[in-house]
């Protein structure tokens, strides 16, 4: 699972100032401390009233921004509160994602006693539409214990909307295969999304090559003969070629700091280099946290890093190769990380075409219900494809090119419930991204805090 920094909230109760503090004060700190114990990390201030001065929302506003940086604003309403104290206190933060979430009260003998909360969010919510804010608005019900689930989902989006604008993803060449659907907008993408894909050419990683440490090439060739299961015995190099590879890409992505990585692989590795890359990126994920997809394909890696840092898995890439009637057979013709293996890495050294024989991961994938995602752009305007589906063992089958015996691709049949034409009609691209479980609110969650559709 990837190691993703702790979400950081900003945190302000508020109750009416003619409110006993006492009712305010303590369920105000209750439900800090119920994120507080699911890992998010609050900066703080006491609750704020409606004094006629101000002098509350100065002070709240003061110790926020006092408290540096944070993904999200979670405003507590823990009774009445007349709106303008609310919207003063969040005026300077409106750049910010915005949680407003009413308590409810509680129960004393046989009556229920309340401080009017809901009174004081229905006060707030359209007119926070109408200026504009970016929030998610959560209820307790009466006598029911608060949605918190709900609140962690919009933080967690929140806090990878705001990792997404440093973020910086490494790709290696340019539009392999002269393909359109991987392409991408530079501008659109830096506004909209916010991370940043930088460029370099292949011959940084030739040049790598051939300054790499000979002692780790041969260390790193016998941790790998012992870690993963070899169907058949390699060419002699083969196994040196991938773990040479894999060392230049570590080294390039180590210099830059990327949070992510694609590559030319048809028309640059295995035509360049004379030999398939999968070996070195199945290393690649076994020896770093990071996600990659090969082709060039800018918005699969985007959705990769979208995917990572809201669920922590390491968000691998499968590609389509046949729609079903109830669903779809997906698969990769090269390499998975082993975080989605069912059992060891299997590797199988093989040919395809005329390229030179590579290290091909032929390991079997996890079952279960899984999420796809996909990052759509067109006409300006971005939107993320989603849908969950239950991922089955395939029957036998081949993809028709390789040296004999064909090897047995990683793959999967995914079965939707719902009409696949449907989703048929929507597909983005030949790659979607997959992640284990139903993640659908996290990413429906983020769509919403950067404005886009979820189709």
């Amino acid at each position: 699972m990837s190691a993703i920094r702790k979400i950081r909230a900003g945190f302000v109760g508020f109750g009416e100032i003619n409110t006993p503090r006492e009712f305010i004060d303590q369920r105000c700190a209750d439900a800090a401390r119920l994120l507080e114990k699911q890992g998010v990390e609050l900066v703080a201030t006491a609750p704020v009233s409606d004094d006629p001065e101000g002098q509350n929302v100065a002070r709240a506003v003061r110790e926020l921004k006092a408290g540096g940086e944070f993904d999200l604003l979670v405003v507590c309403v823990a009774g009445w509160i007349p709106s303008w104290a609310v919207i003063s206190v969040m005026e300077p933060f409106k750049h910010k994602p915005v949680v407003l979430w009413g308590l409810t009260g509680w129960q004393e003998g046989d009556r229920f006693v309340t401080t009017a909360d809901q009174a004081g969010t229905t006060a707030l919510r359209k007119p926070m539409v109408d200026m504009g804010y970016t929030f998610k608005y959560v209820v307790t019900y009466r006598g029911q214990t608060p949605k918190i689930d709900e609140i962690l989902s919009y933080a967690r989006a929140a806090r990878t909307v705001a990792l997404l604008k440093t973020a910086r993803i490494g790709m290696a060449g340019y539009r392999d295969m002269r393909l359109y659907g991987t392409l991408y907008d530079g501008v659109s993408l830096k506004t909209q999304i916010g991370p940043e894909i930088e460029h370099f050419e292949l011959l940084e990683l030739a040049q790598m090559i051939g300054k790499v440490d000979r002692n780790e090439v041969a260390r790193l060739v016998q941790e790998v003969r012992k870690r993963w299961m070899f169907v058949k015995e390699p060419k002699p190099g083969t196994v040196e070629k991938s773990v040479e590879l894999y060392l230049a890409v570590s080294a390039k992505i180590k210099e830059r700091g990327y949070q992510g990585f694609s590559f030319n692989d048809v028309d640059g590795i295995k035509k360049l280099l004379g030999f398939a890359p999968a070996g070195a990126m199945t290393l690649l994920h076994d020896e770093m946290d990071i996600s990659s997809v090969p082709e060039n394909d800018s918005l699969g890696a985007v959705t990769q890093f979208i995917v990572r840092t809201l669920t922590g898995q390491v968000a691998a890439y499968l590609e389509f190769y046949e729609f079903l009637e109830n669903g779809a057979l997906m698969g990769v013709p090269d390499y998975v990380p082993a975080e989605i293996v069912e059992g060891k890495v299997t590797v199988m050294p093989n040919a395809f075409g005329n390229f030179g024989e590579g290290l091909l991961n032929v390991s079997k994938l996890k079952t279960g219900l899984v999420t796809l995602a996909r990052l759509g752009y067109a006409n300006g305007s971005y939107c993320m494809h989603i849908t969950t589906a239950e991922a089955r063992t395939p029957r036998k089958w081949e993809e028709a090119g390789w040296a004999p015996p064909a090897p047995p691709l990683p793959s999967l049949e995914l079965i939707f419930d719902y009409p696949v034409e449907e989703f048929v009609q929507k597909v983005m691209s030949q790659h979607y991204i997959i992640s284990y479980g139903d993640n659908r609110s996290f990413l429906k969650d983020l769509c919403a805090i950067l404005k886009i559709p979820v189709v």
